[in-house]
């Protein structure tokens, strides 16, 4: 199992030379976002709320965003990629879902203080300066407000398709080490309780999500390892070897692929 702190670290690096604005397309296309369950549990807890703020911080492509304004709370979706930004809007036009979306920084949001009763942070808190963010999540909730930190992530086990993959994408781009990990994210925490956070709980569930040949490709090309950091050339040459790993090994479509939700809850106060 990879080391946590190294995988942290190394996103930290590795965040200096990612684009995901590259891997617009492919991302809004054939990354699948968090599933509806993620949604329910939250709801359960009463913080996806009708009616209540929210803000997702790096929004990307607008998964979170679209799923909280779906269940009508009303929704901010931030990013500091513009080309992301466009196709979260795209995708929120064509689910006829109305969401405002701002160009920003986790850290430097430029909203004012104690305005949202939840903001969400999917997939994203590793490339975050963390300190930074925390303060400034703290400083636009309202008291009480939650915070929310979302993992979906791929799982490799031996022999499955996330381990063949995963070998390919360090085989092709050495700088990547994000690898190994197991969907469980709690060097988090302590800096969550220095910045005043309290209640924090965690939780974590397990599913199997089908890929088509097409969009596990997809999937793998809007990654920080492949589309985001490599040279188009890289990423075609990348694309082919992953297409024969696939055709050889995982003929039937679609391949059912383990992932981990892992969710993290901390109060305001």
């Amino acid at each position: 199992m990879a080391d946590p702190n190294r995988i942290v670290k190394n996103a930290s690096d590795l965040g200096k030379m990612v684009d995901f604005g590259k891997t617009a397309a492919d991302y809004g296309r054939h990354r699948a976002g968090f599933q509806p369950e993620f949604f329910d549990r939250l709801a359960a807890r009463d913080i996806v709320v009708r009616g209540h703020r929210a803000l997702d911080l790096g929004t990307g492509t607008g998964t979170i965003a679209r799923g909280l304004a779906a269940r009508g709370m009303i929704t901010t979706g931030l990013d500091r990629s513009s080309s992301m930004l466009a196709e979260a809007e795209r995708l929120a036009r064509e689910a006829g879902l109305k969401l405002r979306f701002v160009e920003a920084t986790a850290e430097e949001t430029g909203m004012e203080a104690a305005r949202f009763d939840v903001v969400m942070a999917g997939q994203c808190w590793h490339w975050f300066d963390r300190k930074r963010a925390a303060h400034e999540v703290m400083r636009i909730l309202v008291p009480g407000g939650k915070l929310v930190l979302g993992h979906f992530d791929w799982i490799p086990l031996p022999g499955n398709v996330v381990e063949a993959t995963e070998k390919l994408i360090e085989q092709c781009n050495p700088k990547w080490t994000l690898g190994g990990g197991m969907g469980i994210h709690p060097q988090y925490l302590s800096g969550l309780s220095v910045a005043g956070f309290t209640n924090i709980e965690t939780y974590s569930f397990d599913l199997e999500v089908p890929y088509t040949h097409e969009d596990w490709r997809g999937r793998i090309r809007a990654s920080a390892g492949v589309g985001a950091s490599l040279p188009p050339d890289k990423v075609a040459e990348f694309d082919r070897a992953l297409a024969k790993i696939l055709a050889a090994r995982w003929p039937e479509e679609p391949m059912p692929v383990l992932h981990r939700t892992w969710t993290v809850i901390a109060s305001k106060g």
